[in-house]
C-alpha cells in the first residue's frame, strides 16, 4: 500500500494523538508528613505513565524450551519535581524518607510504624486536548525511596530546580471514571 497522509489521519490518529505534556500527578502524602498532594500537581513537571512486565519461566522438555508466564513485576516509578523557594514539597518527601528510615540512626518514626503508615496511593491522570481526564493510574503502596539531588550551577540562571523522586509500590490499576479501577479481564 502506497503512503497516503490523508488515511493516516484518519485511520491511524482521528483524534489527533494523545499529548505528553497533558498530565497531573496527586501523591496523597501520609499522615505525619506534611500533605503536598494539590502542590504535587503543579509542581510535578516530568513522569511516566507506568510500565509492568510479565516475567517468563523457561521449562526444559526433551531437549526444547517452553515458555510459561511467570510474575508480573513493576518498575520503580520516579517523578521530576520542580523546586520552588519555600521547599514545600521537597521538604515533605525528605520528612517522609526520614520518617521510614532516619538519616541518624536506623530507626522508623513512630508516626509510621506500620506500613500502612507510610505507603499511600498517587494518581497520574492523562489529559485529552480538550481538558477531561482520559485515564488514570493509581499507584497503590507508594512510597519514596529516593529523594534526588538538585543540581546547582552558576551558568542555569534562566532555570528553576528540579529534583527527581523514585517511588517503590506494590502495582497500578486503572481508576477511569466510569470503571471500576481494574483492568477487565
Amino acid at each position: 500500500m502506497p503512503f497516503n497522509v490523508s488515511e493516516f489521519s484518519s485511520a491511524g490518529l482521528p483524534l489527533g494523538g494523545a499529548r505528553p505534556s497533558l498530565f497531573s500527578v496527586i501523591i496523597d502524602t501520609p499522615s505525619g508528613v506534611p500533605n503536598v498532594g494539590s502542590r504535587i500537581a503543579f509542581t510535578c513537571r516530568a513522569a511516566q505513565i507506568p510500565a509492568s512486565t510479565l516475567g517468563v519461566i523457561e521449562q526444559a522438555y526433551f531437549g526444547r524450551r517452553i515458555k510459561i508466564a511467570g510474575t508480573r513485576v513493576f518498575a520503580n516509578w520516579r517523578a521530576d519535581i520542580l523546586n520552588d523557594e519555600d521547599f514545600q514539597v521537597r521538604h515533605a518527601m525528605e520528612v517522609w524518607s526520614n520518617a521510614i528510615n532516619a538519616h541518624n540512626v536506623n530507626l522508623r518514626s513512630p508516626n509510621l510504624a506500620t506500613q500502612a503508615s507510610y505507603r499511600t496511593t498517587a494518581l497520574v491522570t492523562q489529559f485529552a486536548k480538550t481538558g477531561e481526564a482520559l485515564r488514570t493510574y493509581r499507584f497503590v503502596n507508594i512510597f519514596p525511596l529516593e529523594v534526588g539531588a538538585i543540581d546547582l550551577a552558576w551558568d542555569q540562571d534562566g532555570q528553576i530546580e528540579t529534583f527527581p523522586v523514585e517511588f517503590a509500590y506494590d502495582y497500578w490499576d486503572i481508576a477511569t471514571p466510569g470503571t471500576t479501577g481494574t483492568l477487565a479481564v
